[in-house]
């Protein structure tokens, strides 16, 4: 059975036609598949990438091109440290909650990753992170945006996007656990994107019946977002509106401290009448693995960590700290009506990543390369901040709402993690009147946790704790 000639034909037009070497050697459900891969590559689109990020001359290109000496600090609303600044950010804060109470507020969970550099078969999301109680990442997050539902009178919903890879394992998980007590939740899967040579451009093919496909980054949540569901249901997009909610409120799953849909960042996105909001920390070393939000030519923008020349990285203010400070955590805040007008007329950019990507070679064996063989293409969440006519950048406090989870040993591990988490809730107990005792260091030498339905925070904590509550071993409230 020859392949559909137009396929065929289109294939060939875009020097493609390579793919299709194998077709007679495939049965039904082989050339099934392999149709259906085909058939969803945007030709056109991939031409172009190919022109502008593949090649000899993409290889050799400058990771930033722009004059650093364009490059300035952008503004951002800094902690409190006035009584006024205060009284200001709690202000913020009531604008957020009439919006949380308004149901105008929906939570958008990044969730397409694996637990791969954790040692964790499954879902990132699925990995056990709690300090006491082992719950894991998904059951931390859903708990909190429950509590906040109850706190405000109104359910938030909830959607997550997963990975083709682990969508039926994400769903799953969810099912077995009664979502969590959640009111809505829903998912949608990530676009993916043809992995290229590195120096052809020809797509790759992972096996006879297979295109090398990968994740289209995290900027393509917003692709995603306003695709119809499988059944041709409506987009989330479409039940966004259809529910009344503005507002969506952006994270990715390896940071258990996140503050989800947190009043006083809401607050502050509407006072600035914003499309987009960054929450940011402030840079401790040049090195740091954070993109930095700048301005470039009056425009904001974020440089990734990699991409950040040295002359920059190390600028300093005459006190001597880094200028180019404000270091984005992926903690974001959009309107609905900007995305939607994204995914309509301004596309994200795609960035190019060089990679080792097993493929088939021209004999029909599976090449697993010693070194990067290979182009994939990915969108970044962060590139729609330029395109934004209003924006708010707010700093947060790195111990109280950074510490991702991403590596088995180390920096960012499941025991920094613990310890982290551990800290603060010593903190909020110290706060409510209890005694936690304390190493030399000032760290917790217990593990403490507080479900986020005991306690959403330090405040509630205090109205709920009995007085002379003392931590004298591993401590979880809940």
């Amino acid at each position: 059975m020859r392949p559909d000639p137009e396929l065929a034909d289109r294939l060939k037009r875009h020097g493609q036609e390579h793919l299709l070497a194998w077709w007679d050697r495939l049965d039904a459900t082989g050339r099934a598949q392999l149709a259906s891969e085909l058939s969803a590559i945007d030709l056109d689109q991939l031409d172009r990438l190919v022109a502008e990020l593949v090649g000899e001359e993409a290889d050799a290109a400058g990771s930033l091109a722009v004059d650093p000496e364009r490059v300035q600090p952008i503004d951002v609303v800094r902690l409190p440290q006035t009584d006024g600044e205060r009284i200001a950010r709690r202000r913020a804060a009531e604008l957020g909650a009439d919006a949380l109470a308004a149901g105008e507020v929906g939570v958008i969970l990044v969730a397409g990753g694996s637990g791969t550099r954790l040692g964790f078969d499954g879902p990132k999301g699925t990995y056990p992170i709690g300090p006491v109680s082992r719950a894991s990442l998904f059951q931390i997050h859903a708990e909190k945006i429950v509590a906040l539902g109850r706190r405000h009178g109104r359910p938030v919903p909830l959607y997550v996007m997963t990975s083709p890879d682990n969508d039926e394992a994400t769903r799953s998980f969810f099912e077995s656990h009664g979502n969590f007590g959640l009111d809505r939740v829903r998912f949608f899967v990530q676009g993916q994107m043809p992995a290229v040579d590195r120096v052809t451009g020809k797509v790759l093919l992972a096996a006879p019946d297979h295109v090398a496909l990968s994740p289209d980054g995290h900027g393509g949540t917003l692709a995603a977002l306003a695709a119809a569901g499988p059944d041709g249901s409506p987009s989330c997009l479409e039940e966004l509106r259809e529910r009344g909610v503005r507002t969506l409120f952006y994270f990715q799953v390896d940071n258990p401290l996140v503050q989800i849909a947190d009043p006083a960042y809401l607050g502050m996105h509407r006072q600035a009448d914003a499309e987009m909001s960054f929450k940011v920390i402030e840079r401790l070393t040049p090195d740091e693995k954070v993109g930095v939000v700048v301005m470039v030519d009056g425009v904001p923008q974020v440089i990734e960590y990699s991409d950040l020349p040295p002359v920059l990285a190390n600028r300093r203010v005459p006190e001597g700290s880094l200028e180019l400070w404000a270091g984005s955590i992926a903690i974001h805040v959009l309107e609905r009506t900007f995305i939607e007008r994204l995914v309509g007329d301004a596309k994200l950019p795609f960035h190019r990543a060089v990679k080792k990507v097993p493929f088939v070679d021209a004999s029909g064996a599976t090449v697993k390369p010693d070194g990067p063989n290979a182009v994939k293409f990915e969108q970044f969440i962060f590139d729609a901040l330029p395109l934004a006519k209003r924006w708010a950048i707010v700093e947060t406090d790195r111990p109280t709402e950074f510490e991702p989870l991403k590596n088995a040993v180390g920096p960012d591990s499941p025991e920094t993690v613990h310890r982290r988490m551990s800290d603060l809730f010593g903190a909020w107990l110290e706060q409510a009147g209890a005694t936690v005792p304390r190493r030399a260091d000032g760290s917790v030498p217990f593990d403490v946790e507080i479900s986020p339905l005991y306690a959403l925070d330090a405040q509630e904590l205090r109205s709920r704790l009995e007085p002379g509550f003392v931590v004298d071993g591993p401590t979880y409230l809940k």
